[in-house]
């Protein structure tokens, strides 16, 4: 089996309409992961569906997911991501070409079909500390930070990349392997960047394919208030990223 592909749905019924018929015909097998009571209703013909019997971490979610299928490459898919025809095969086709790409990540585009900034350096203090605080009003991440979000650059062919929003990942399984899969300690944020920083530690290449495209109705939900649980959850997760990988501190 080619591409086994896992969404997570914590309560994404309506999103699930809209993308699942787009992802399952591109894959050879598709789970769905219910986190929540009521999180899936009718799902394409072969789609399997996973109850939790209690709410999970999104990370330790993708892993079940991965646990539950069989394909050489897995590719995780958030409910709210829509991948254009062909998007996973363009994936693919680069990985099998590549054989240390570990990690392969599509073009992303706003509903409105504008490009969106997926494709993004590691995390540094400053850098961070500009987006999760009140200095942001002052210095517009999307418009000062320019090298975190490599915002002048379009690339038309393939290039490196540190790391990719999770929202839609293409994942060799021999990689997960040796890796040890999602670090299921992150509550929610930042398990998409120690993936691909772990991914590097073991030699793993991470690779944006442009001529793959999905759209992503990306919520952005820390991006609209410097204090609620989101807030709170992502500063935990970096928390956790610098503590398994403090070399990160001298990253300014």
């Amino acid at each position: 089996m080619k591409v086994s592909a896992v969404a997570v749905s914590h309560g994404h019924v309506a999103e699930l309409q809209s993308s699942l018929p787009a992802l399952v015909p591109q894959v050879d097998e598709t789970v769905v992961v219910a986190n929540l009571p009521g999180s899936v209703d009718v799902v394409p013909e072969g789609v399997r569906v996973l109850e939790n019997s209690r709410p999970r971490s999104l990370a330790a979610n993708v892993n079940l997911g991965i646990a539950a299928t069989e394909g050489e490459y897995v590719l995780t898919a958030n409910p709210d991501v829509i991948p254009e025809p062909a998007a996973v095969a363009a994936l693919v086709d680069f990985a099998d070409a590549h054989s240390r790409c570990g990690i392969a990540g599509p073009q992303m585009r706003w509903p409105d079909g504008t490009w969106q900034p997926s494709r993004r350096r590691f995390p540094t203090i400053r850098g961070t500390l500009v987006r999760r605080t009140p200095l942001r009003r002052l210095r517009t991440p999307y418009e000062k930070q320019r090298d975190h979000y490599h915002l002048d650059e379009r690339p038309t062919e393939p290039v490196q990349a540190d790391w990719m929003l999770g929202a839609f990942l293409l994942m060799r399984r021999t990689m997960l392997d040796e890796i040890g899969g999602w670090d299921a300690g992150f509550r929610h944020y930042c398990e998409d960047i120690d993936l691909c920083y772990r991914a590097r530690q073991a030699g793993w290449e991470r690779w944006y394919v442009p001529d793959a495209v999905v759209t992503h109705d990306y919520a952005a939900v820390i991006d609209r208030s410097f204090l609620s649980r989101h807030t709170l959850w992502h500063a935990r997760g970096m928390a956790r990223f610098v503590r398994k990988h403090p070399e990160r501190l001298l990253a300014l």
